[in-house]
């Protein structure tokens, strides 16, 4: 399962929705996420991808979409 794939089903989990999203689209404007579920993408993401995600990192804007997650990843 490629990056994006992974991103995607971990937002599904978090969310419970059907991720129908462009790579680019915000996960926050189109109601798939919101500031509460922040965290819990956030750990899903560090169990996931066995990284370790700071608290000052915990931006919105950091994680808005699929593509700024995978970007995200990839300084990691």
């Amino acid at each position: 399962m490629d990056k994006q794939a992974r991103i995607r089903s971990i937002i599904r989990q978090v969310s419970k929705k059907q991720v129908e999203v462009a790579p680019d689209e915000s996960l926050f404007d189109s109601g798939l996420l919101d500031s509460f579920a922040l965290p819990d993408v956030v750990s899903a993401i560090e169990r996931e991808f066995g990284v370790s995600i700071p608290d000052t990192d915990l931006n919105p804007r950091k994680f808005d979409s699929i593509e700024r997650i995978e970007a995200y990843l990839e300084t990691r």
